[in-house]
């Protein structure tokens, strides 16, 4: 028992960790591998321990022994012998389940037909009877299998299933409470001879950082069964598309990557050009503007979700099939749309990579990345990153602003979706926004928001470009090579720049308005000012006090507060003090 210690050990598997004991800050940092945060107030942050987040550190390495290691070491009071024995229970099961390669079986075209074809099946083997027979009981995955008890040369305990149900059968088994460990060595691809540059095209040396290095290499592994596929979790300007390029010069294979927007397709194509060998001719845009396919090409999550009718089938999934790809690169992972999913769980035989800051989903399909793209193979605390000057130092600051009252009554009677859009729509905001910018002349500024009205008004006002989703991409890309190159100081954005945009010079974000309470757009969102720089970054955001934004906006705060990020609250009084 040490009170100086900072964390609480519950039984219900909650840790409260103390803010202000003197370890806190190390604790925090040692429980982002394998707990989840759940609240943040001033005093006392609520983490949780859950399978998903044990899985995932046993997935990068980090063992049961490791985590009951950290628990010891900061508990204040003794760890409960129920956590420990949970936490030995639920990280053991990583690895109880395996998938290995099985044999090809002729079977005929149809009954009593003399035509034959070769159907490819798997092993998954169970390391125990009770195990086994539990999996053989599941009614979600059994039609799905075939035990092999009685047949010669299967390994014990295990069924036989067909290669197409690789990813199916890992989805379900993941829903029961077995996670599979998928050993079945993955294809090859096409080859393709791309090498990372010693120099970039602008004549800049190019030094891959140690973490990125690293991230890579726990991806790529020995190239043997078991690697290859994964999740690397990196804070946004920490260099993920650099990462995605190391992988690719380690593989050596033609590369399909799958990205949020155009304008992160031609950043993505513009990197490869500056940072590899590659040539224009062996790069593809397929987008709605452009559909070719070459070695290498750079896609549009949303182009492949596309269908003309809202039943029928998506035509441009074709995509996955059209080349012997090696390699994918899912950009952004935690955005992967609920439908490419399908597509993925298809897709198992093929080295694939998920790049993002977070691997928060607010539609809660963590499990269907896990299972799919694959666990997590990389972290990085955004504090340590920052420690050692690879991103920006940031100050996050919330502004609460009163409601005019003569919206007031409009507000108290109003549905739960119209509350939050009128708080969100608080006309007093603008004003803030401006005395903001007023006060801080030596800073690049993104004006963030979700209400194309809100913003359009805030375009009055100050008179500087927007970027919305009806931008048109010419007109988007040269916007946002203006603000890169300091032609333009201020840039209003709606939510199409929550993602995969480098705008490595933007010091100040003021946020207006959001989504709800989404902490992955949170992390997005102060992700855009956190480019390496010399000053110190802010990231303001504006609420209304006494409405359901101040909810929402604790909630958002959840991810970053993770991460070490502390929100100043500062209530609007008719002058903000801000330091230039």
């Amino acid at each position: 028992m040490n009170y100086e210690n900072p964390l609480i050990v519950q039984g219900d598997r909650s840790l409260l960790l103390d803010v202000h004991a003197p370890l806190a800050e190390e604790c925090r940092n040692a429980l982002i591998p394998f707990a989840e945060l759940e609240k943040s107030p001033e005093h006392l942050h609520t983490y949780k321990l859950s399978p998903l987040s044990l899985w995932n550190a046993a997935s990068a390495g980090f063992s049961a022994d490791d985590a009951i290691a950290v628990l010891q070491k900061f508990a204040r009071y003794d760890v409960p012998q129920s956590i420990v024995m949970w936490i030995k229970e639920i990280s053991s099961r990583f690895g109880k389940i395996k998938l290995i390669a099985g044999p090809d079986i002729e079977v005929p075209v149809k009954e009593g037909s003399a035509e034959n074809i070769v159907e490819h099946y798997l092993y998954l083997v169970a390391d125990s009877l009770p195990v086994f027979k539990e999996i053989g009981a599941n009614h979600s995955v059994k039609k799905m299998l075939t035990s092999t008890l009685e047949n010669d040369g299967a390994p014990e305990y295990s069924f036989l299933l067909k290669l197409t149900d690789r990813g199916t059968i890992k989805q379900l088994l993941l829903q029961a409470g077995w996670p599979v460990k998928d050993e079945v060595a993955l294809a090859d691809g096409e080859p393709l001879n791309v090498n990372l540059r010693e120099t970039t095209s602008h004549g800049k040396p190019l030094n891959i950082r140690e973490y990125q290095k690293n991230s890579a290499r726990a991806l790529v592994g020995d190239k043997g069964p078991g690697t290859g596929f994964g999740t690397i979790v990196l804070p946004c300007g920490a260099g993920k598309t650099i990462v995605g390029m190391t992988i690719m010069d380690m593989l050596k294979t033609s590369t399909l990557i799958i990205t949020t927007n155009i304008s992160a397709v031609h950043q993505w194509i513009d990197e490869l050009l500056d940072k590899t060998d590659l040539t224009a001719d062996q790069i593809a845009e397929y987008s709605g503007e452009n559909k070719e396919i070459k070695q290498v090409t750079v896609a549009t999550y949303q182009v492949l979700t596309w269908r003309p009718d809202k039943e029928g089938p998506y035509p441009h999934f074709s995509i996955f099939h059209e080349r012997p790809w090696g390699l994918i690169i899912y950009d952004e992972v935690h955005m992967l749309p609920a439908p490419v999913f399908r597509v993925v769980a298809d897709l198992q035989a093929i080295r694939r990579v998920g790049l993002t800051a977070t691997l928060v989903r607010e539609d809660g399909c963590e499990g269907y990345v896990f299972s799919l793209v694959g666990p997590k193979r990389y972290d990085v605390p955004w504090k340590e990153l920052e420690r050692d000057h690879w991103i920006a130092s940031a100050e996050c600051i919330e502004v609460r602003v009163d409601l005019p009252m003569n919206q007031e009554i409009e507000y108290a009677v109003s549905t739960a979706r119209e509350k939050h859009k009128i708080a969100s729509m608080n006309p007093d905001k603008i004003p803030i926004v401006k005395e903001i910018i007023d006060k801080c002349p030596s800073d690049k500024i993104l004006v963030i928001g979700q209400y194309l009205q809100q913003l359009d008004e805030i375009v009055q006002i100050l008179g500087c470009p927007i970027i919305t989703g009806k931008t048109p991409n010419s007109e988007r890309d040269k916007i946002f090579n203006d603000f890169r190159s300091g032609k333009i100081r201020v840039l209003v954005v709606s939510k199409v720049a929550n993602f995969a945009i480098d705008l490595p010079d933007a010091s100040l974000a003021i946020q207006v308005s959001g989504t709800f309470g989404s902490r992955q757009e949170e992390a997005q969102r102060l992700g855009r000012i956190l480019r390496p720089k010399e000053q110190k970054s802010r990231f303001f955001t504006l609420i209304t006090r006494n409405t359901v934004e101040e909810e929402f906006g604790s909630n958002r705060q959840k991810f970053l507060a993770e991460q070490g990020y502390e929100y100043k609250i500062v209530r609007y009084d008719g002058e903000l003090d801000i330091e230039e």
